[in-house]
């Protein structure tokens, strides 16, 4: 029997009012109030997987918290629903913010109000989360911080935005149709390239003509089908021309109402990376994975606004190259301190 959505955002209620405006104590006994003890935690990398809501915490939260103490949270899509395979998920796109005063992952604190996206998908039995799936935006950190040692992205960098119909947290109702429309608009994306024409991904057929794709930090965010194609498609596709034709042991969950569908896989895309042109990354052969956790809106029968994470670092790490790991070299001539800001009064 299925879960009705409202019921499933409600479970969610604590910890979200608890991060809203965190406080170390209230958001350790919110996430046990809400998470099973022995739930499935994955988180982005270098994060990694872990058990239960005190290990989410002290590996996660607790980090966060240390680096901006006055943390907040701020919700910009709340969608939920049972899965085509039956199972209940709640999926979330917003911001984290608060003011950068102490190092996080090694990156160098700012001392300014930072902001770091997330899209977080947990899965739900009786009551309790059992499993959670999560990107947090660590390279837009790293940009704002102006310590990003890879190549430069070719998109734009933004604070991302909510929906621009302002429903994103009352989004409600069937939404079936949006699904089947993203779907057939994937279906349509897959049979490029081995039909090389560009035309047969149809995206005039399922993209509105001002859509806004809000990608990951290190692609960027763009707009329009030509800055779609121009900074993101072209080099993903030139560089990774097998995208979608290798499925096996994949797997994604697939959710929607009214106007919005998400999709979360841990991964869901296997490629190799066999040409130049994605992310200054060399054509050497390389087999990779993704995990890509998307929200899409659409708007009079056509997608308007698509938000995409996709964890980047576990990919570079796939390849061998440890981001973090390099901007630790470029901090050994770095000023690492724990940032104070007087009250300003004398």
């Amino acid at each position: 029997m299925m879960t009705h959505p409202d019921q499933l955002k409600a479970l969610l209620a604590p910890m979200r009012a608890a991060l809203a405006t965190a406080h170390a104590d209230q958001v350790q006994s919110a996430l046990r109030a809400v998470f099973a003890p022995d739930a499935i935690i994955r988180l982005c990398h270098p994060f990694g997987d872990m058990i239960g809501p005190d290990a989410l915490y002290q590996q996660g939260y607790g980090a966060l918290l240390a680096a901006m103490p006055d943390l907040e949270r701020r919700d910009m899509i709340l969608l939920a629903g049972t899965t085509p395979q039956g199972q209940d998920w709640v999926g979330c796109m917003g911001n984290y913010m608060g003011s950068f005063i102490a190092p996080l992952l090694d990156i160098r604190p700012t001392g300014h109000l930072a902001h770091m996206r997330y899209h977080e998908y947990f899965r739900l039995e009786a009551g309790k989360i059992v499993e959670m799936q999560a990107i947090w935006d660590i390279p837009e950190v790293m940009m704002q911080a102006g310590v990003w040692p890879m190549g430069p992205q070719l998109g734009a960098l933004i604070t991302t935005p909510a929906p621009m119909s302002g429903d994103g947290l009352t989004a409600s109702g069937d939404g079936q149709a949006t699904m089947d429309h993203v779907l057939a608009m994937l279906t349509s994306l897959c049979r490029h390239p081995a039909d090389p024409d560009p035309a047969v991904m149809e995206m005039p057929r399922y993209w509105h003509p001002r859509f806004n794709w809000y990608g990951p930090a290190g692609i960027g965010a763009m707009r329009g089908i030509a800055g779609f194609r121009h900074w993101h498609q072209i080099p993903f596709l030139g560089a990774m021309p097998d995208r979608g034709l290798d499925s096996g042991g994949l797997m994604s969950h697939w959710f929607a109402q009214g106007d919005y569908v998400c999709e979360t896989g841990w991964p869901n895309m296997r490629l190799t990376i066999t040409h130049d042109g994605w992310l200054g990354i060399a054509p050497a052969g390389q087999p990779i994975t993704l995990r890509s956790l998307d929200f899409w809106r659409m708007e009079g029968g056509l997608i308007r606004e698509n938000w995409v994470l996709v964890d980047l670092l576990d990919m570079w790490a796939q390849i061998g190259v440890d981001v973090l790991g390099r901007m630790r070299e470029f901090n050994k001539a770095r000023n690492m301190g724990h940032v104070s800001l007087p009250d300003g009064l004398s």
